[in-house]
């Protein structure tokens, strides 16, 4: 029986399956023994430093799949970033997580085979590592996640979309982001191969990631709606290999997989936030009929989660009424580093049942699914990753040739979120410096696509920003 962690899971794989691939990439494939002495060899640099929290900053391949795995074995919790991220967003994430080593594209280079077989580490209840969401209070605030939830997820994923040994997942979403976690664990811990391409090919055209798909027999394609929604607009490009397609980090559609249905491809829609572990829910879609707003059911709990509608008083609502979606079970963390305020919707009962508010709400319909209406507060997706409109509007009033700015959230035509903000400026205010300045603070999809210059920002008779009062700059949707 397994101790139900990562590496240990990932270890039964290699003892099962040592000569399958674990990892291909344009020019070498990597199996799952080969993987495993990667991982020794990178683990024999730093196994005897004992460290807690170890960063990954790394260029998106074997090597880095390889370093959170040695992280993990040996016992540490990994922190991911982007190298691309702004150097400031990098320190503080480093720095909050209590992170003393960095590992890196250099750190890896000109590995040599380990001398001696290292201990596992590793613990169910352990740490596995933090993802750095977008915060109230203008910084990041840091997830933790444990082992033992993370184990739970990738059963739960085998038992409802049978994956194995032959498939082949394409390693599409950032580092940094719980899709990369779905595609990473739930494919090495299950027996799968992991297929990952260059910088060059994942930033490129739609074809030439599918021509990479085709180049090594992708079956599961797992991204954001938007990227399906490509997908369904050129589906002659879809590998005819590829047999399972996930949707996750937002709203799926019925008009994104319209051409994408009748191919014998299953495509389901997949809920919940990173607080609970990649997701609680799960629903196929490809044999479904869409909700009179045409988006899907989010479907019922995975195993291992319970998932109910409850009100303001926390106690569940009727079936049909609506109510905030809490999640309960395996998944659910122990919260956030540091106190910030969202450490609030984490609650524990008297019984020392414990469960996480999502902020989203939705209803129990008829059949048993459950079907997502809209944030409780102002948290919006942005190109299917979270962001908090209040953390862009602090980081812009610290701009000095702003006088005072507010960023608001609106949806498109097609029903995607896109940002405003609204500037009184003050003399000498340039939108290029504006605009470079929010990038070397956030990440590029947090900058608001739209500025607006007003002499003031309008108020309520009770002192709020009248938002009718404002203009609002309107957005043709790609996706209607």
């Amino acid at each position: 029986m397994s101790k139900r962690t990562i590496y240990s899971r990932f270890q039964e794989m290699v003892d099962k399956y040592p000569e399958l691939p674990a990892i291909v990439e344009d020019g070498r494939t990597i199996s799952y023994s080969q993987l495993n002495d990667m991982v020794n060899a990178i683990l024999a640099k730093f196994y005897d430093e004992y460290p807690a929290f170890v960063g990954i900053v790394m260029s998106h391949g074997a090597e880095q799949i390889a370093a959170m795995l040695a992280v993990l074995k040996s016992g540490a919790a990994y922190v991911p970033a982007e190298p691309f991220l702004p150097k400031d967003r990098i320190d503080y994430m480093m720095k909050t997580a209590g992170v003393k080593l960095v590992i890196t594209d250099d750190f890896c280079e000109n590995l040599t085979p380990a001398t001696k077989e290292y201990e596992d580490r590793s613990t169910p209840d352990g740490i596995a590592y933090i993802l750095y969401t977008s915060g109230t209070t203008g910084k990041p605030k840091g997830v933790i996640q444990e082992n033992h939830s993370v184990v739970n997820y990738c059963e739960a994923f085998e038992e409802e979309m049978h994956t194995g040994p032959g498939d082949v997942m394409l390693q599409f979403s950032v580092c940094s982001f719980d899709i990369f976690v779905e595609e990473v664990f739930t494919t090495l811990l299950n027996g799968a191969t992991l297929a990952i391409p260059t910088i060059e090919v994942h930033n490129g055209p739609l074809k030439g990631l599918m021509d990479f798909c085709t180049r090594h027999n992708v079956t599961i394609i797992d991204g954001f709606p938007y990227l399906i929604a490509d997908l369904n607009k050129k589906p002659e490009l879809l590998p005819k290999t590829v047999n399972l397609i996930i949707s996750g980090g937002d709203v799926i559609r019925a008009s994104y997989i319209r051409n994408l249905r009748g191919k014998g491809i299953r495509i389901y829609n997949t809920y919940g936030p990173s607080e609970t572990c990649v997701c609680s829910n799960y629903y196929r879609v490809d044999n479904a009929e869409p909700l009179e707003d045409g988006t899907f059911s989010i479907g019922k709990a995975i195993k291992g989660v319970e998932v109910k509608i409850l009100d303001k008083n926390l106690k569940e609502v009727p079936k049909g009424e609506i109510g905030e979606i809490c999640i309960f079970g395996e998944g659910v963390n122990q919260g956030y580093l540091g106190n910030p305020p969202e450490q609030a919707n984490f609650v524990t009962l008297a019984d020392g049942t414990r469960f996480y508010r999502s902020g989203d709400m939705g209803y129990v319909l008829p059949d048993g699914n459950m079907a997502f209406l809209h944030r409780r507060d102002e948290q919006v997706m942005i190109l299917g990753k979270r962001v908090e409109p209040e953390e862009v509007e602090n980081v812009l009033n610290d701009y000095p040739e702003v006088d005072r700015g507010i960023v608001r959230a609106f949806l498109d035509e097609g029903g995607l979120h896109y940002l405003v903000a609204y500037v009184v400026p003050r003399k000498g205010f340039s939108l290029h410096d504006v605009r470079e300045y929010l990038k070397s603070k956030l990440t590029d999809f947090m900058v608001p696509e739209f500025f607006v210059e007003v002499r003031e920002l309008p108020l309520t008779h009770r002192g709020k920003i009248d938002m009718k009062s404002l203009p609002r700059v309107l957005k043709e949707g790609n996706y209607k």
